[in-house]
């Protein structure tokens, strides 16, 4: 199994929701987070004043998934939240060891 992890644009998410779901995922969670790369924010002007927004509003999707799904996910995800311009995200993939559900108690892939 393995867990991805894509921040995103906060605009593209129904997209890439769409996009995974196509593929078979079942679900997934989303996390609304801020932050910068290269982009290192940008300043804007308020009542006259400028002021640096330092963080960016993000969107963080994590899905565990099994290994077998793993490559049309991170395509699925790179395709849908593709804009071009910077600022486009991550996708980190990695390892999960086990994962339980805990209504059941199903493990490792019964459980995704």
């Amino acid at each position: 199994m393995k867990k991805i992890e894509a921040i995103i644009k906060p605009f593209k998410l129904d997209e890439v929701k769409d996009a995974l779901h196509e593929i078979g995922l079942k679900g997934i969670t989303v996390v609304e987070a801020k932050g910068f790369g290269r982009q290192k924010g940008h300043t804007e002007l308020y009542r006259g004043a400028e002021y640096v927004v330092d963080f960016l509003p993000k969107v963080k999707i994590e899905v565990v998934i099994e290994d077998a799904l793993v490559e049309r996910a991170i395509e699925a995800i790179q395709k849908a939240a593709h804009t071009g311009r910077i600022g486009d995200g991550k996708i980190f993939v990695t390892n999960v060891e086990e994962a339980i559900r805990i209504r059941t108690g199903e493990r490792g892939t019964d459980a995704i």
